[in-house]
C-alpha cells in the first residue's frame, strides 16, 4: 500500500470517511475495481512516483490524479510488505478468479465426483488468496499452509457430500423444497469451510500475535515530519494475540458475509427461471445465465462484505494484553492491519 512508499509526509488514508460503513463500502469498491488490473508495471511505477512526490512535499495538495494513483497502489501492493500481490489473488481480481469455481459449485445436478473436485478447486483458491492477503508480520511456513489446506478441503468436501446425501432422504419436505435445499448445499460447504480456512491459515497469528502500533495524533504526525520520519517508521509496541484473534475472526466473518448472497441468490433465481417455458425450450442458456447471475451478485456483494470491518483496525490498548495497557497513542488507541 501507499504507506510503504518513501517520504515523511503521510497520505490521507482515504477520500472517504472510513469511520462509517458507507465510507468503507466506497473505499472497498475502489480497491476492488477490476480496472486496476490493467494498469501494468509502468502504470504502477507512475502511480508510485506521483505519491512519492506528494509524500516528499513536491505536490502540496491531493487532487483527482493523486487519488487515482493511490487507488492503483492500494489495490496492488500488500500493506505490510509493500510488494505487489500476485494478480489472480488481488482483491480487485477476486470476483473474476472465483467466477468459474463458483459457477462449477453451483452447477445443477452435480454428482459426488464433481462436488468433490469443485470443492477442492475452491479451497485451493481460498488458500492462495488468504495467504497472499494475510498479515505478513508473521509469515506462515509451507508445512502450516499445507496442513491448513488439507483440513479445509476435508471440511468442505465432508459438508458438501454429507448434505447432498442427506437432502434426498428428507421425505417430509416437498420435491420443490428439496430441490431448493440441494441448490443451497454449496453455500453451507463454502461458508463453513471458508471461515475454517481463514482460522487454519492464520492460526499461527492467533498463537503468537500480530504487531500493534500506537495511533498517532496530529501533533505526533507533525513532530515526525519535522524529524524527517513517516508513520511507517514508528516501531511496533509488540505482538498481541488478542488483536490477532480479532483480526482473524473479522476476516472469517467477512468471508461468510461475501459468500452468502453469491451462493444463495443466483441458485434460487435459477430454480425459478428453470420453471419458465423459455428456459425449458432453451436449456443451453442455463450456463450463461448462471454465470451472469454469479458475476453480477459478486460485484454487488464484495464491497459490502469487505467493508463490514475496517482493514486498519483501531482499538483501545487497555482491551489487549496487560503489557499494552497505558501504552496506546492518541486517545489510548492502538492500530493493526486486519488483513483481507
Amino acid at each position: 500500500m501507499s504507506a510503504s512508499l518513501p517520504g515523511n509526509r503521510e497520505l490521507p488514508e482515504s477520500q472517504y470517511d472510513l469511520t462509517t460503513y458507507w465510507g468503507r463500502v466506497r473505499q472497498t469498491a475502489a480497491i476492488t475495481d477490476p480496472r486496476t488490473l490493467f494498469v501494468g508495471k509502468n502504470g504502477l511505477e507512475e502511480a508510485k512516483r506521483l505519491l512519492v512526490k506528494y509524500k516528499q512535499g513536491e505536490i502540496k495538495d491531493m487532487n483527482p490524479e493523486l487519488w487515482k494513483a493511490k487507488k492503483v497502489v492500494d489495490s496492488t501492493l500488500h500493506p505490510d510488505t509493500g510488494e505487489p500481490v500476485l494478480l489472480p489473488f488481488r482483491m480487485s481480481c477476486f470476483v473474476l478468479s472465483n467466477l468459474v469455481v463458483t459457477a462449477g459449485m453451483l452447477t445443477p445436478g452435480l454428482k459426488t465426483t464433481g462436488t468433490v473436485l469443485w470443492q477442492v478447486a475452491n479451497q485451493s483458491l481460498n488458500v492462495a488468496i488468504n495467504n497472499a492477503n494475510a498479515n505478513k508480520s508473521l509469515p506462515l511456513s509451507y508445512s502450516k499452509i499445507a496442513q491448513s489446506y488439507f483440513m479445509a478441503v476435508g471440511a468442505s468436501c465432508s459438508v458438501a457430500v454429507g448434505l447432498n446425501s442427506l437432502v434426498p432422504h428428507l421425505k417430509r419436505f416437498s420435491p420443490s423444497t428439496r430441490l431448493i435445499l440441494s441448490r443451497l448445499v454449496p453455500f453451507a460447504a463454502v461458508a463453513s469451510a471458508g471461515a475454517l480456512n481463514v482460522f487454519l491459515m492464520r492460526g499461527e497469528e492467533m498463537r503468537t500475535g500480530i504487531d500493534v502500533f500506537p495511533v498517532l495524533s496530529e501533533a505526533d504526525k507533525t513532530r515526525l515530519a519535522k524529524e524527517g520520519k513517516a508513520e511507517s517508521d514508528v516501531a511496533s509496541l509488540g505482538k498481541s494475540r488478542k488483536a490477532a484473534t480479532l483480526a482473524v475472526s473479522e476476516t472469517a466473518a467477512s468471508r461468510v458475509f461475501n459468500s452468502s448472497p453469491i451462493m444463495v441468490v443466483p441458485p434460487l433465481i435459477l430454480v425459478r427461471l428453470q420453471r419458465t417455458e423459455w428456459l425449458k425450450r432453451n436449456p443451453r442458456a442455463t450456463l450463461p445465465i448462471n454465470l451472469g447471475l454469479i458475476l453480477g451478485m459478486s460485484y454487488l456483494a464484495l464491497p459490502f462484505a469487505l467493508a463490514a470491518f475496517p482493514q486498519r483496525q483501531k482499538i483501545s490498548a487497555d482491551s489487549l494484553e496487560e503489557e499494552f495497557h497505558g501504552r496506546g497513542g492518541d486517545g489510548g488507541m492502538v492500530a493493526f492491519n486486519r488483513g483481507i
